[in-house]
């Protein structure tokens, strides 16, 4: 049986979230993960309103208790959120909440009079749904040197552009890299399990900093640990955790996000509204991945790009494949994705510097791509066999032994190069607004790709090395 990745990413949060029941959906489908039992809706008037019209509706409706429906925390967060129980959350399987549903459901007569959306699921935000990364990490030699390369720009703390890059932290050993000499934060913390190996993700943060690192050398790179539970945050602490980082660093000129949800809407998270809100009153530029689901479906933060609020506030990332000219096999893709950029199999620091780190594969490669392309992509290769791909036949995971360079696919990465693309136009041009940059780097932008059909802008780093594409001849 072909490995089950979303299943294997599901497992690997909830572990992360031991306090936390989640759910798969919507409904009986798997494209995002949300906290069983429970809804948002906005402090105040909103949130009472909720409460009591489900509580009503589930009063009147045969197998389900309005007893359960209550506040499930007080309103305290500057996010404006109020987390509201509307079911058991032991109840049901993971493929099943019937309670949230029956909730969103009572809700839409009240919503379509407000002309807004009052409700919503507590989505989990994270680096790691379907799967983001696009692959599990490569060991790559040193002497082969990054990919980009180190641009030959200097640094000088005066001018230098201000990045906060919003993921798991840095590796311990990220001092000993000369290219992210300038970089500091927080560390990832707890790196290896009992048995010595790597933990999944670990370094997520670390390869992102390299790689703005080496295309955009003046700069001031601030990496923050906010998604270090398996790489994911629940949406109604997402938004006061962006908050918190802004406020202990002060608001950048740009913010570098890997991370982020599908929803099955047009209209953006209800937990980080009003983080958007206040960005949109600032003068710092949101970078976000555009998400590895293969799907035109808007993914957010990323798809704040295509609201006419945040048209200039917001650049949202997808990736190309390492040829340049087409799109990863992985990559999300649509009018709400403003550029692409490398994504894949792009090489940076990671960890192992001071001693090498083993690590073992969590997830199975397939036989043929999961998103039905037809060249030789991250789906498929390099081969190895993981932990959490259980077909039956008892093969050995595949472990392989880090000691400082990666190899590593997903938007996650083409979204750093162009953050970093953006910094480089601003200390190029002696440009000090990262918006005015974002419009005047795009509008000067002379290089295209194919995605899915579509002629797109392509940011391409100048260091940046094309790499070969191996069709598959049919059937194969």
């Amino acid at each position: 049986m072909a490995p089950q990745r979303f299943p294997e990413q599901f497992d690997q949060i909830q572990r992360s979230m031991p306090d936390v029941p989640l759910a798969m959906g919507p409904d009986d489908a798997a494209e995002f993960i949300y906290e069983k039992g429970v809804v948002l809706a906005r402090d105040g008037e909103e949130a009472a309103l909720v409460e009591n019209t489900v509580r009503d509706h589930f009063t009147a409706a045969t197998g389900l208790s309005g007893d359960q429906v209550r506040r499930a925390g007080p309103e305290t967060n500057r996010s404006g959120i109020t987390r509201i129980q509307v079911g058991d959350p032991g109840h049901g399987d993971r493929r099943a909440d019937r309670a949230v549903a029956n909730a969103l459901r009572a809700m839409r007569e009240p919503e379509g009079r407000a002309g807004r959306r009052l409700v919503s699921r507590n989505h989990v935000v994270s680096i790691a749904v379907n799967s983001c990364p696009g692959d599990e990490p490569v060991p790559a030699p040193l002497t082969g040197g990054t990919n980009p390369a180190p641009a030959e720009a200097g640094y000088d703390a005066g001018t230098a552009v201000g990045v906060l890059v919003i993921d798991n932290g840095l590796t311990h050993d990220h001092t000993l890299v000369p290219l992210l000499s300038h970089v500091q934060g927080d560390l990832h913390g707890t790196e290896t399990d009992d048995q010595g190996n790597l933990k999944i993700y670990v370094g997520h943060g670390t390869f992102i900093a390299g790689i703005l690192a080496a295309v955009a050398p003046n700069t001031n790179i601030t990496v923050r640990n906010t998604l270090n539970d398996a790489g994911a945050i629940l949406e109604s602490d997402f938004g006061e955790a962006l908050f918190a980082a802004v406020d202990r660093d002060g608001w950048p000129d740009i913010i570098s996000l890997s991370a982020g949800t599908s929803n099955g809407r047009t209209d953006g998270l209800l937990g980080v509204d009003a983080f958007m809100r206040e960005l949109r009153q600032q003068r710092t530029l949101l970078v976000a991945a555009a998400g590895n689901n293969a799907s035109a479906t808007p993914f957010w933060p990323a798809a704040y790009a295509s609201l006419p609020d945040y048209a200039d506030s917001v650049l949202s990332i997808g990736a190309l494949r390492t040829d340049g000219d087409h799109g990863a096999c992985f990559s999300n893709h649509g009018s709400w994705v403003n550029a692409y950029a490398p994504g894949e199999r792009l090489t940076s620091t990671l960890t192992g510097f001071d001693a090498p780190i083993p690590y073992v594969y969590q997830h199975s490669t397939y036989d043929a791509c999961r998103f039905n392309f037809t060249y030789l992509c991250t789906c498929q290769h390099p081969r190895h066999t993981g932990v959490l791909s259980d077909d039956g036949s008892s093969a050995k995971p595949d472990q392989v032994m880090f000691d400082g360079y990666a190899h590593w696919s997903g938007t996650s990465f083409a979204t750093p190069a162009a953050a970093a693309l953006v910094a480089a136009h601003m200390t190029a041009h002696k440009e000090t607004d990262p918006r005015a940059a974002r419009g005047q780097l795009l509008a000067a932008n002379t290089e295209f790709a194919e995605v899915r059909g579509a002629h797109v802008p392509a940011l391409i780093p100048p260091t940046w090395r094309q790499g070969t594409v191996v069709q598959l001849p049919p059937g194969a």
